[in-house]
């Protein structure tokens, strides 16, 4: 094992019940925050203050999510991303860095002549402070009819000024401002834009420095309540607890010039897993916006979570003014769209967060549901409009479109690991996630009328009976011809043959739109295909998720089956009561 055991003295002074000793780590290299940055604030308010309303919110998935992927998103995921977040609710949305990629630059102009974002969204654009590229953004949003911001920004942080741009105080001010002029030349006379700037790594620049750009650039843009100036202070990294920065954004919020015609806004990253931590306390301390991402994703460990910020809010009775009441659909397009999966614990996302194995747990969830069933009765009260007290569940998961049944099944059988690892270990199936919730519903209906143990055999054939021959099919695949051009799907509904041919789709695609004609609709929510291997047949399988359920398809190509296992959703849907 490689593991160096901390083997140093026990500190001086250390309670007797505590027996760590010195570590080997060498921390003597970093510098606290204290030591790097001055706070100059003295007096708080923010402790005292209580969060009321929802901020504004602004997702950057778009622009600072996107550059943090492996594989940026194509024009198909970034316009399915963009119109998620409107139809979320959110009303300012960052689009993208025109000037950094001709896709960029690309999907802004999308915007400019589709008419792509509703009249009342506004689109934020995001530039370095170098003329050609404020040009190049500029460019980008002209005829756009949209509110607009131009979004300027410059690292100010010693660290950043001495290594990356060489600069000293007075020559990165004047870097800061010649750009201002450049993009009050450029777009000062389009009325429908706002100027927007960022001293980046805020959180490490000296507060009165900070102070001096963030007042020269409100002068130099005119701020005015009519035409307000959004002031972005970034915790570009973090490195100090939430506390500190929100005395650092208190300090800017009490001693800005032009406080009223100035939009604070704040964007911390997640360095130290205290990201939303420090956006709630930078609320607390006067900011009025917030950028973040929908789930968190961004460079390094990521920006804010504003899903996590405002479901946070809305378990504190606050409107989050977003809506999350389909979550899983939320998930499954952001996970499309940028290529990762969600994790089981993030929090109120994940598939695991309402999730409870412990016994105890369990319990206390089966009664703090049923004595709130009972409480509605007696009180007339709709169970959706009931204050919500259940142990261990902070919110009510039907907020979030999950159903009830769904809690207690997930949450009422501790076994779900255990089967899977029958049937991985046995017949080399891995199920996904979810299906492995599914099923387990049915093991465990199963194992409470036998009363007695299921074998790895049993399991598999209850399985089979339940995803791979589900019971008799409305319709048959007769026959399928699939070329580059089209794909010619026949089917047997009844006694009567049905022939579609459907140019540029694929099998599984073309299977679902005619099994829709003949009125048996398969809506596919995802799909997971595996090989199971020499030693179980050399077979394909195909797990299947639809709205309604689960199939599963088995054959010895992959298409085939898929293409069985829609067919066996047919069939579970047509038996469905």
């Amino acid at each position: 094992m490689s593991i160096d055991t901390p083997r140093g003295e026990i500190p001086a002074g250390a309670p007797a019940w505590s027996r760590q000793r010195r570590s080997q780590m060498p921390s003597h290299r970093y510098l606290d925050v204290h030591s790097r940055v001055e706070v100059p604030l003295t007096e708080r308010d923010w402790p005292a203050a209580r969060l009321t309303k929802a901020p504004l919110w602004v997702p950057v998935d778009l622009r600072d999510g996107n550059q943090a992927l492996a594989e940026p998103m194509d024009p198909a995921r970034k316009r399915r991303f963009f119109e998620l977040l409107v139809a979320m609710g959110y009303k300012e949305i960052e689009v993208g860095y025109p000037s950094a990629s001709q896709t960029d630059f690309d999907f802004v102009r999308l915007i400019a002549d589709t008419g792509l974002a509703p009249a009342d969204v506004t689109v934020v654009v995001f530039t370095a402070a170098r003329r050609d590229l404020i040009e190049r953004t500029v460019a980008s949003v002209r005829g756009i009819a949209n509110p607009v911001v131009i979004h300027m920004y410059a690292a100010t942080a010693p660290t950043w000024r001495e290594v990356v741009l060489g600069a000293s105080r007075r020559e990165l001010g004047e870097l800061i401002l010649a750009g201002g002029r450049d993009v009050l030349e450029l777009a000062g006379d389009m009325p429908n834009v706002r100027f927007e700037f960022s001293p980046e790594v805020f959180n490490l620049t000296e507060p009165g420095y900070a102070l001096d750009v963030c007042d020269a650039m409100t002068e130099l843009w005119r701020a005015t309540p009519a035409r307000p100036v959004i002031l972005n202070l970034p915790a570009t990294v973090e490195v100090a607890t939430p506390n500190v920065y929100a005395d650092q954004i208190e300090y800017m919020h009490k001693n800005l010039a032009r406080r009223d015609s100035v939009i604070l806004s704040v964007h911390p990253h997640n360095d130290r897993g205290t990201g939303v931590a420090c956006a709630e306390l930078a609320i607390l301390a006067g900011a009025e916006r917030v950028e973040g991402c929908v789930f968190g994703n961004g460079e390094r460990t990521g920006n804010v979570d504003i899903a996590t910020l405002a479901l946070n809010l809305h378990a504190q009775g606050i409107d989050p003014m977003i809506d999350f009441s389909d979550i899983d659909e939320i998930r499954r397009v952001v996970e499309y769209c940028t290529r990762m999966p969600v994790h089981e614990r993030h929090p109120y996302v994940g598939d695991l967060v309402h999730t409870a194995f412990s016994g105890t747990h369990q319990d206390a969830i089966r009664k703090g549901l049923a004595e709130h069933r009972r409480r509605a009765a007696d009180t007339a009260t709709p169970e959706r409009e009931l204050a919500w007290r259940v142990p261990y569940l902070p919110i009510d998961p039907a907020d979030l479109g999950r159903a009830y049944d769904a809690v207690i099944r997930v949450n009422s059988q501790s076994g779900k690991g255990g089967v899977a690892y029958l049937l991985e270990s046995e017949y080399g199936i891995e199920l996904p996630r979810r299906l492995q919730i599914d099923f387990s519903r049915h093991v465990q209906r199963h194992t409470d009328t036998t009363g007695g143990e299921i074998t790895a055999a049993e399991l598999w054939e209850l399985f089979d009976r339940t995803y791979l021959a589900p019971g008799d099919s409305p319709v048959t695949l007769k026959s399928w011809e699939s070329t580059p051009e089209s794909t010619i799907i026949t089917l047997a509904v009844g006694d009567e043959a049905v022939t579609r041919a459907y140019p540029g789709a694929g099998p599984v695609d073309a299977l679902t739109r005619v099994l829709a004609e003949v009125g048996h609709p398969v809506e596919i929510l995802s799909l997971t295909q595996q090989s199971l291997g020499p030693g179980n047949g050399g077979d394909a399988i195909t797990f299947l998720e639809h709205r309604g359920g689960w199939s599963a398809g088995r054959s010895g190509s992959v298409l085939e089956a898929s293409l069985t296992a829609v067919l066996n959703a047919a069939a579970r849907r047509s038996a469905a009561p």
